[in-house]
């Protein structure tokens, strides 16, 4: 590079005086000369500072002695590369500082053949490098984790399999002529009915988990109405323990295309916390209503619970293990995984809530 003391550059019509030396000692960057054999003939003082070395270290060195060993033969590859007149685009290696740290550089090089110069400028890139190596770990660990979840759900999914199945022998073994009692004819039915459901459920975790696929995402036509039953119908000693009444209408909205084992996940959660949180003093009222919207389906589901104070719980209402009353039964999942369905097929969910008054959920399915 050829020597310029204050030239005149042009700018926009304007001439204003340069100082390519004030310029070189001034910049954030890094930017050197270095020969063909290596050595640096210039250095600013940016590099000397994020080194550690002085300036004459810097010079009376081959470079190469302050690459990181690992990046020394690649590095020496781009620099042949440069005296094909093949300038470097982004080339990122590491140095060591004269404390032995390292330092991820990222170069942008050219060389000038003429002169046997090569000119060089580069950015500290140590800080992404670093958030990358974290991203990577925790990649890793959530692979792990993943791992770790297939089995914990294949294997529990499976050995529950057994008792399962064993009730459902016993129900068989059953002689339902010889007993008198209708309630309790209901009743047995009713386990019979639920049993049968918990074991197809079962079926289809180990199905999904051993394949390696989500767990039925299938999308298809579903009716409201019979989707309601089929889950009003796998808790309904509990609704009938619990004393709840329905307002049901499904009119304006009665079919969706959704998931069907989604579906009934989020109706037996939303259930099961209306009648959970309760208030005491009051029979549950649940009202369950399908609109359109904009030709956009929603699910209105509402309750005269003990609600939720908004202004503390806020957005967290959806956490993972989120818990917001004194109830030993309640694991911080359900809500959590109505979000998770609804979200997964594209869809949204909302909450407005008042103590003592009641709590309505807003789903909204995607078009």
């Amino acid at each position: 590079m050829k020597s310029v003391n204050n030239p005149i550059i042009p700018n926009l019509g304007t001439q204003i005086p340069f100082n390519l030396e004030q310029f070189f000692q001034l910049t954030p960057d890094i930017i050197c000369i270095a020969d063909y054999g290596g050595y640096l003939k210039k250095v600013n003082p940016a590099f000397s500072k994020l080194l550690g070395y002085s300036m004459e270290e810097l010079i009376n060195s081959p470079v190469s002695n302050f690459i990181y060993n690992d990046d020394k033969v690649n590095t020496s590859r781009f620099r042949d590369n440069l005296r094909e007149k093949n300038p470097v685009q982004n080339l990122e290696n590491r140095y060591l500082t004269k404390n032995g740290d390292i330092i991820w550089l990222s170069w942008s090089s050219i060389s000038e053949p003429e002169s046997e110069l090569i000119y060089a400028i580069a950015k500290d890139i140590t800080h992404v490098k670093k958030l990358e190596e974290e991203r990577n770990l925790l990649i890793i660990d959530l692979a792990k984790l993943n791992a770790d979840l297939k089995k914990f759900t294949y294997t529990t999914s499976h050995d529950l399999r057994a008792p399962v199945n064993n009730l459902l022998a016993l129900f068989n073994l059953l002689d339902l002529s010889k007993i008198e009692d209708e309630q309790t004819l209901e009743y047995i039915e009713l386990l019979n009915s639920s049993t049968i459901q918990m074991k197809n459920t079962l079926n289809k975790y180990v199905d999904a988990v051993s394949q390696e696929k989500e767990i039925n995402i299938q999308v298809e036509v579903l009716n409201f109405k019979n989707t309601f039953e089929i889950v009003k119908n796998s808790i309904n000693t509990l609704i009938q323990k619990s004393g709840a009444k329905f307002e049901i209408d499904f009119s304006e909205a009665p079919e969706l295309r959704f998931s069907s084992f989604y579906l009934q996940s989020i109706l037996l959660n939303l259930l099961s916390n209306s009648i959970k949180y309760s208030n005491p003093k009051i029979a549950p009222i649940i009202s369950i209503k399908s609109l359109k919207v904009n030709n956009v389906i929603q699910l209105k589901f509402s309750d005269n619970g003990i609600g939720f104070d908004m202004d503390k719980v806020g957005d967290s209402i959806f956490g993972l293990h989120q818990s917001f009353h004194n109830n030993n039964d309640s694991k911080g999942i359900g809500l959590y995984l109505v979000q998770s369905h609804m979200e997964s097929l594209g869809g949204k969910i909302s909450v407005t809530s008042k103590v003592n008054i009641g709590t309505t959920f807003t789903l909204t399915f995607k078009d």
